[in-house]
């Protein structure tokens, strides 16, 4: 399996990953990988491949997003907020948003995650 450190194309990558993260409600969370996931590989990239590296390639493109972006949104799969730079931040915000964690650090994905579900909307990135 090649090994991608980042999307063929970040730039149009990043932009299909926040009009996704734009449209988490206020109060709710996803993982990366779950947005990964609403995305269909770039072309040229196989489907193992993608599922082993999209991941990565979200929280890149989270840690480059625009302040219109609600990034705090967007926790790891155990329903924690990855350890890094920010991660209070993050916890201060997403409290804010009423979002609760408990003794260990981990929100509750079933009562904060979001589906996303069918009316996630995933814009194609234009072309540069």
């Amino acid at each position: 399996m090649p090994s991608f450190a980042s999307p063929p194309n970040p730039q149009a990558y990043y932009e299909q990953v926040w009009n996704i993260v734009r449209q988490i409600p206020l109060g709710k969370v996803a993982a990366y990988g779950q947005i990964a996931k609403m995305i269909p590989p770039p072309n040229g990239v196989e489907i193992e491949t993608y599922a082993a590296f999209a991941p990565r390639w979200v929280g890149g493109a989270m840690a480059a997003c625009p302040d219109d972006v609600p990034w705090q949104r967007v926790i790891n799969s155990q329903g924690k907020i990855s350890e890094r730079a920010g991660a209070e931040k993050q916890r201060q915000l997403l409290e804010q948003e009423g979002v609760e964690f408990d003794a260990k650090g981990r929100i509750d994905l079933k009562k904060y995650g979001w589906s996303g579900g069918d009316e996630v909307e995933v814009s194609q990135p234009r072309l540069l």
